[in-house]
């Protein structure tokens, strides 16, 4: 009994510790920056959302778990879950469904969305719940509302969430819907990688309101004017997400490591700039014209695009949405 406890206490003990580190590092990356929120991940442990996560690839899967019998185990899940790093949390037949996002962008993330007191603010994939917590933590409860089209996934949030004291509104759904039940937001928070922007959000939007989502391989931060529009730029993070399951399906993401398309240079191919203006255009542009325009434009980051959603259509856009290089975004799949 004596050595349980003892295995016990350490076991607490190293936690907290690694905890209080990964909000050390993340406060020293600069990412941290607001109090609010650096409070809110002192508050909030990440291992209490991820129980368990997967290393490896395809046959090769292994799963590290808290409860493992093998103390050493046990410390290689700890060092993970506190470690800048996503964990694949979900596997379906082999293929990732869920994940617990890297913290430093869930940060980064977090401060771009730019919440304010008394917001209400709808998570679209509710993933573990950690992102549900830190907005709880930040907000009050009665403020956030989490979607996921998974009922699995979503009862495993509500557990971890509940855990911890928090009891937001989780929801079964498919995200693209939204949730009218609980519209007006002010901030809309998109964890899953997306091919166009649902037009059931800007409709669910007070007017100002903000919309963070990953599309392409970034993140588009959306300003909404009215129901019907919405525009903005995107980011200069690279976002790499699950894709959205449901009504407004994203397309698998293509992959940078397999042959290059169209005879692309490799090395253009597996370039983080251009491979985002590659998956932007995809569809629209072919890929030589798609490295044409880019060279020809000095190789513009990401910053430089942007997205409007309006009820005529969807459009990225290149520096200038009235300008000469706009792009139609994919239409909604019933």
């Amino acid at each position: 009994m004596a050595a349980h406890t003892a295995r016990t206490t350490g076991l607490r003990d190293l936690r907290e510790t690694a905890h209080a580190a990964q909000v050390r590092e993340l406060t020293a990356a600069g990412v941290l920056d607001d109090p609010a929120w650096q409070a809110a991940f002192a508050a909030v442990p990440r291992h209490v959302f991820v129980p368990y996560f997967w290393t490896g690839r395809g046959a090769g899967h292994e799963r590290l778990w808290g409860q493992d019998p093998d103390p050493e185990v046990r410390a290689r899940w700890l060092r993970g879950v506190y470690a800048d790093t996503p964990l694949a949390t979900r596997l379906r037949d082999g293929e990732l469904v869920s994940s617990s996002s890297q913290p430093s962008l869930m940060a980064k993330m977090l401060r771009a969305l730019e919440v304010r007191d008394g917001d209400n603010v709808l998570e679209i994939g509710a993933g573990t719940g950690y992102n549900a917590a830190l907005l709880c933590h930040r907000l009050g409860e009665d403020l956030v509302t989490t979607v996921d089209l998974d009922e699995e996934i979503t009862e495993s949030a509500r557990t971890h969430l509940a855990e911890l004291g928090y009891h937001p509104l989780v929801v079964t759904g498919d995200g693209a819907r939204g949730c009218p039940a609980r519209a007006p937001f002010d901030r809309i928070l998109v964890t899953c990688a997306l091919p166009m922007v649902p037009h059931a959000w800007t409709a669910q939007c007070r007017p100002g309101a903000r919309i963070l989502a990953p599309l392409s391989t970034g993140l588009i931060a959306l300003t909404v004017r009215d129901p019907g529009f919405a525009e903005g730029r995107f980011l200069h993070n690279p976002a790499y997400f699950v894709p959205l399951r449901g009504a407004t399906a994203a397309r698998p993401p293509r992959d940078p490591g397999g042959a290059a398309p169209h005879g692309l240079p490799y090395e253009l191919v597996e370039n983080e700039r251009f491979q985002f203006m590659l998956v932007l255009t995809e569809g629209v542009l072919h890929p030589r014209e798609a490295l044409d325009l880019w060279r020809r434009e000095d190789r513009p980051a990401r910053e430089r695009f942007g997205v409007t959603v309006s009820g005529e259509g969807q459009w990225a856009w290149l520096d200038d949405p009235q300008g000469p290089y706009v792009w139609p975004l994919g239409e909604t799949r019933d």
